[in-house]
């Protein structure tokens, strides 16, 4: 009885792009004890694996045109683990019904009884013509057909080449030409248009529009190739709906604002998710480097009295200014093996959106949150002054970090009320970045960095040392800026309000007229950091 409880799901994960698996995918993979994938999508897929899954390595060799025959290989781990009745994953590049040694593996699977199941994905010769503004059919329709150059015979190339058909050919960058050369031989004009697309759908995508006579020397040219990384896939598209004045219109993907930008964000692990999320969307590359590490109080009493104070009623109120100062709160209360009902009784306000979430995952639920402004003076502006008659107590506790809230704590003076200012954590600063960030950072591998306080100035160059001079400044505000301007930095952008989210817009803003500049005269769209021999760039 083969695979009573074991099955095997073929898993489609796309050209690339993480953002194209599909939702059926992402919910397999959840569920999966054992993830055999193929090397190119390992981390594509890896991210939505539970925390113990299985991942057998199959050789690296494989990767290598020199393995005897990876799919095999790949096969016998799913079939192993499905026989041990576990529920297995075989992830493939783009879609696997159109993977000829995923057919194999099913036929296998089937003739062994062991049950499978196929999750399609987009496969890289509809998606990366999409991305690159390429579409197969429009209003006129026409044929498309789909070749791979690596096992097309004459006789396919004799039917694409006698046809009007749109062609899709998956092949090598090394191959290219050859492929052309094929399909002129049988019988396409050689001034008909073609894309070639290298890295498509993913930030390093690439598209040259050539013609199949001059798809050669384009490339040459453009110095891609000759090319050590030759043997990459690449997708050609051939026919009019490659034309250069359709696709200068279509191109959406490689004429984002950022698109390719490797963008540096300087901030705490917590601020920087949504950030990051729209700066992707951009088209840019984010790396957060935490330049701030939060640790406890140097003396923990002050806050193992306030905890206490809380749950014997001391307090009518606490007032939470940060994500950190709910985490301090939070580890105080594990530590004492007290949770949320401690609370009971007890006003909670938070100053903005992001920690009232995480109150909310606490497992509490603010009674006050700013209406206006999420700031001390927010708060402020919505705070009931104490009333003898309706608050039985008139103290309130606010952990904090070491710096201080005097507005919020005048504030509440004047209220009426006591304070309870309490250190709850301390902010210091991180250590260093790994030593090839650093380099980036000093040697100008990094498009631009995004400064979102004076101490993050402060921090980034005190752990990573000054960004380089092709590097684009971007500044949250003017106090921000000056202590840029202190450091010997040249600020490029500078954000119209002091929000995070703003700052990212107006370095988007930069990105597309610096785009639209460049292509005006007839120049190469470059990044900043693809302009590093010019070091004798004046300041201005």
């Amino acid at each position: 009885m083969h695979g009573a409880h074991g099955h095997v799901t073929f898993l489609g994960a796309g050209p690339g792009d993480p953002g194209l698996l599909t939702l059926r995918a992402v919910e397999a993979l959840s569920q999966a004890d054992v993830l055999v994938a193929d090397p190119r999508v390992r981390d594509v897929v890896r991210t939505h694996t539970r925390a113990g899954v299985d991942t057998p390595l199959q050789p690296e060799a494989q990767e290598a045109s020199t393995a005897p025959d990876p799919a095999g290989d790949a096969a016998d781990l799913a079939m192993a683990a499905a026989r041990s009745g576990k529920r297995v994953v075989r992830a493939v590049a783009g879609d696997p019904g159109l993977d000829s040694d995923a057919a194999r593996e099913m036929l296998a699977l089937a003739t062994a009884g062991i049950p499978f199941e196929v999750v399609p994905g987009v496969a890289a010769a509809v998606g990366v013509p999409a991305y690159a503004g390429v579409p197969l059919r429009d209003a006129q329709g026409t044929d498309v057909r789909f070749v791979d150059a690596a096992t097309a015979d004459d006789r396919c190339w004799t039917e694409v080449g006698v046809s009007d058909a749109t062609v899709v050919v998956s092949t090598t960058l090394e191959s290219v030409a050859a492929t052309a050369g094929e399909l002129v031989a049988a019988g396409r004009k050689p001034d008909t248009p073609l894309t070639v697309t290298l890295a498509g759908t993913t930030t390093r995508q690439r598209t040259f529009t050539a013609t199949l006579g001059s798809i050669q020397q384009t490339l040459k040219q453009a110095k891609v190739l000759p090319s050590p990384d030759g043997g990459q896939s690449v997708i050609a598209v051939v026919g009019e709906r490659s034309a250069a004045a359709q696709r200068d219109q279509l191109a959406w993907f490689e004429s984002k604002p950022l698109f390719g930008w490797q963008v540096l964000v300087p901030r705490t692990k917590e601020q920087a998710a949504s950030l990051s999320d729209q700066l992707r969307s951009y088209g840019a590359v984010p790396s957060e480097v935490p330049t701030i590490a939060v640790e406890p109080p140097r003396t923990p009493q002050q806050m193992e009295r306030a905890v206490k104070g809380l749950v014997t009623g001391r307090y009518e109120w606490i007032a939470f200014t940060s994500v950190n100062a709910v985490k301090a709160v939070r580890e105080k209360f594990e530590e004492y093996g007290l949770d949320a009902r401690a609370f009971a009784g007890i006003k909670v306000a938070a100053v903005g959106e992001q920690t009232a979430k995480a109150l909310i995952a606490f497992g509490v639920k603010p009674d006050l949150v700013p209406s206006g402004e999420q700031s001390a003076a927010g708060l402020l502006e919505d705070w009931p002054p104490y009333d003898p008659v309706f608050d039985p107590i008139d103290r309130v506790f606010l952990p904090r970090a070491d710096i201080a809230t005097e507005t919020l704590v005048a504030g509440l003076i004047e209220l009426g009320w006591e304070v309870d200012d309490v250190t709850a954590y301390r902010t210091v600063r991180a250590s260093p970045p790994p030593a090839e960030t650093r380099e980036a950072i000093k040697g100008g591998g990094f498009d631009a960095v995004l400064f979102t306080s004076s101490s993050t100035v402060r921090n980034l160059v005190g752990i990573a040392g000054k960004p380089h001079n092709v590097t684009v400044i971007a500044c949250i505000g003017p106090a921000t800026a000056k202590t840029a301007e202190e450091h010997g930095l040249r600020v490029d952008v500078m954000s119209p309000e002091p929000s995070v989210h703003k700052l990212a817009e107006a370095l988007a803003d930069f990105g597309a007229q610096r785009r639209a500049d460049a292509v005006e005269a007839g120049e190469q769209v470059k990044r900043p950091s693809e302009k590093r021999p010019a070091r004798r760039r004046a300041r201005s």
